[in-house]
């Protein structure tokens, strides 16, 4: 891989609290869908890599699950992570939703961005849901005064304003570096976590407030022999035989519409035909048995 002249290159974490709008960014940063998204907290457990390439540098995005309170082991592993990520990149991105006011969680990613040491880069996020950006302001104020952010970018990950000059600054910020992956790669993760974490997004798309957090999704067995479609079998935990009769629905019709939707997204991420098979397991207190975490790929 031949160096560029004045290139950049570097990892950058990004931290926040659930629902901060990290996986949207990042989804519209490498312009797929490679991390679940969900008006839910907690949607991202794993520690998803986007990476994105320009003429000027490349950027190894950390997406990091939402910052919580730790209380099953599987959220000890995923608040592990987040500690992980902050400590092993060449930047922090704090990512802070602008159209809610400031409680306790802001307070403490502050803190854990502040204690890093790291460089950071504050990014307002969710602009579009003001009306009077005046607003910004004071939460501006707020933050510089309590830190020295190398940039404050009000964006809107949604709508994809200012994502131009989020990527322009925090290239700026980046040591001078060979590329880390090739120029046509966009994530570390395998085709079939990618699948199953697309079957999860449309559990809870599909499911409402009924099935919050009690669902994983393992890649059982992908096949990808064939090169007109590839078979994917995909095993979805809950931890309730009621939790079952919820995700297969009336004579299965939820679950066939999960699959029906989450098929769609893998064919379009994969470029061909897809055989896409769902079954559904109780699995009793999941989230706390290292075993299937680590079966799940949420390993210590």
């Amino acid at each position: 891989m031949v160096k560029k002249q004045c290139f950049k290159s570097g990892y950058v974490a990004l931290i926040g609290r659930p629902n901060a709008g990290k996986s949207t960014l990042l989804n519209h940063l490498v312009g797929e869908k490679i991390a679940a998204v969900s008006n839910k907290p907690q949607t991202t457990r794993h520690k998803i890599q986007g990476i994105v390439t320009t003429g000027e540098g490349q950027i190894v995005f950390v997406d990091t699950p939402g910052v919580h309170k730790p209380g099953y082991l599987l959220n000890r592993r995923m608040m592990a992570a987040v500690h992980d990520a902050i400590l092993s990149v060449d930047l922090v991105v704090l990512m802070r939703d602008a159209s809610v006011s400031t409680g306790n969680g802001d307070r403490f990613v502050f803190d854990l961005v502040k204690e890093s040491g790291k460089p950071s880069i504050l990014v307002l996020n969710k602009i579009d849901k003001l009306k009077d950006k005046s607003k910004l302001l004071p939460l501006i104020d707020l933050y510089s005064s309590e830190h020295e952010f190398k940039e404050i970018i009000p964006i809107s990950a949604l709508r994809g304003e200012a994502i131009e000059t989020l990527l322009s600054e925090i290239i700026k910020h980046l040591p001078e570096n060979d590329p880390i992956f090739a120029e046509d790669e966009m994530t570390d993760q395998p085709v079939r976590i990618l699948a199953a974490e697309m079957v999860r997004e449309k559990i809870l798309e599909t499911t409402g407030e009924e099935i919050p957090y009690v669902t994983a999704v393992i890649t059982e067995k992908f096949d990808d022999t064939d090169p007109k479609v590839t078979k994917i079998y995909c095993a979805i935990y809950v931890e309730r035989p009621s939790q079952k009769s919820i995700i297969i629905g009336k004579q299965g019709k939820r679950v066939k519409d999960i699959g029906t939707k989450a098929r769609k997204d893998i064919e379009h991420l994969l470029g061909k035909k897809v055989y896409l098979q769902l079954f559904v397991k109780v699995v009793k207190d999941w989230r706390n048995q290292e075993r299937q975490l680590d079966e799940i790929g949420i390993r210590e």
